[in-house]
């Protein structure tokens, strides 16, 4: 900033104001106060900074960039790997639009929030009821956070430092679950998963579990769409290591899919969004976490809403309970450091799930499984694709190869976008091994004329 500069909106740009606070801690000018920083990083130069724009010319300047972005309203996309085109009802947004919700913070002041408190609070039944837990958080930050918090609270809990993942995990999962286990000394070792049904290998998997394991995590549907059959087969072999498991989900699955509490699961994760949140251009995200036992309870982290009585009327009320972080006991005890959590997304969620209701989930479920197999018996019918890849039973997402056409999957995308179809997600490297493949996803919102449209680009593109 300029020495001479002064602007009404940017405080203590006035002068006189950065001498008194200067002369308060004994320092000559900016630079004495700065002076720790060494020279050869400093800036020598002032800011090119352009003049002050009109609101009106900041408006038009801003919406011109702002135009380059294309919505999913105006382009077909078949884009997925964890944030999903679902349609969210008109009275989700009306309800969030309330201001009484438009907070990301858990009340600090709960008896004065009894209203957000309640969504909360069934947010968190709902969750419960949806993965066969007995307990859920009310919510954290996006399923790879969540993943990462459920590998620490395993370590807590077992004293074990090996944490096995499947072979098939999103890259950026599996980033942010790195960036966990290391300074807490968690060792994650990959299992086996067979390339061509892509589930997990169990001789494999018997092999690596071992004393050592504190925790046992599987994807189901995994990330590359697949069902994983043997489920209640790979707990029991975790538990008779006294290993706890860990099951990831897409909860709009559960609509039809047995619930991870009914094959084992000691804790479920996985990524919220699809439950009546927007795609918002890649977040804010929700973090599902839920838990089995009271034991595992008491080191389940974030914030746990409860509902009890007041004294005085006998009335229902409800509160924060076990608020095990760091602002609330010692450091050292702390099960995380949640904080801002995204409590709106977990309201929307609540709204979501409780418009649906069972029968409305398992019927969405239907139609997404009905669209997903329409559209993978069209693309295989193309000469020169195979979908899927593999050979399993998919839900909403599945794997599309173009190992025997004359082109790179990065090539197909980009003719594909020049149509106003964006495709799959490459995936070559991330799994080379797979080859030219991108993974395609399909939900509700995909009308039969957008995969006809998809379908016969793909056939154009490639003759």
């Amino acid at each position: 900033m300029s020495k001479t500069f002064t602007h009404q909106y940017l405080p203590n740009s006035d002068q006189k104001i950065r001498k008194m606070m200067l002369d308060e801690i004994n320092a000559k000018d900016i630079e004495q106060l700065f002076m720790d920083i060494p020279e050869e990083v400093k800036l020598k130069r002032e800011l090119n900074i352009p003049e002050a724009l009109s609101e009106y010319q900041l408006r038009y300047f801003i919406e011109k960039i702002l135009s380059k972005n294309v919505n999913i309203n105006e382009i077909s996309t078949f884009l997925g790997s964890g944030c999903y085109p679902h349609y969210v009802p008109a009275v989700v947004n009306e309800i969030l639009n309330r201001s009484e919700f438009a907070t990301s913070y858990t009340p600090y002041q709960p008896e004065t929030s009894q209203g957000l408190l309640q969504a909360l609070f069934e947010y968190q039944s709902l969750i419960c009821e949806l993965t066969g837990m007995e307990y859920s958080n009310s919510s954290l930050y996006d399923g790879s956070t969540a993943l990462g918090e459920a590998a620490r609270m395993v370590k807590r809990i077992t004293g074990r430092n090996e944490f096995l993942i499947p072979y098939y995990i999103a890259p950026e999962k599996l980033s942010t679950l790195r960036t966990y286990a290391e300074p807490a000394g968690i060792k994650i070792i990959k299992i086996k998963q067979n390339k061509e049904d892509g589930q997990i290998d169990i001789d494999d998997l018997e092999k690596k579990l071992s004393d050592k394991t504190a925790g046992l995590y599987f994807e189901n549907p995994s990330c590359l769409g697949c069902y994983e059959i043997e489920v209640e087969t790979i707990s029991e072999l975790a538990h008779k290591r006294e290993a706890l498991v860990i099951v990831g989900v897409d909860p709009i699955s559960l609509g039809i899919l047995k619930p991870p509490g009914e094959y084992g699961a000691d804790i479920v994760v996985g990524e919220g969004q699809s439950l009546g949140n927007m795609m918002n251009f890649g977040g804010p995200l929700l973090g599902i976490f839920a838990c089995s036992s009271n034991k595992l309870l008491r080191q389940m982290p974030g914030r746990i809403i409860g509902m009890t009585t007041s004294l005085e009327s006998n009335e229902r009320a409800f509160c924060m309970v076990l608020q095990t972080r760091e602002q609330h006991i010692r450091r050292e005890r702390a099960t995380s450091n949640v904080c801002s959590n995204e409590a709106l997304c977990a309201v929307a969620a609540a709204t979501y799930l409780s418009l649906l209701g069972p029968t409305g989930l398992k019927s969405l479920c239907e139609t997404i499984i009905t669209k997903s197999h329409y559209t993978i018996e069209k693309l295989d019918s193309i000469d020169g694709i195979k979908a899927p890849l593999i050979d399993a039973k998919h839900f909403k997402e599945f794997t599309v190869n173009f190992d025997k056409t004359n082109l790179k999957v990065e090539e197909i995308h980009r003719l594909l976008l020049d149509k106003k179809i964006h495709g799959g997600k490459t995936i070559k490297n991330d799994f080379p091994e797979l080859g030219e493949t991108s993974l395609y996803c399909v939900t509700e919102t995909h009308s039969q004329k957008d995969i006809d449209k998809l379908v016969n680009s793909l056939n154009e593109i490639i003759r």
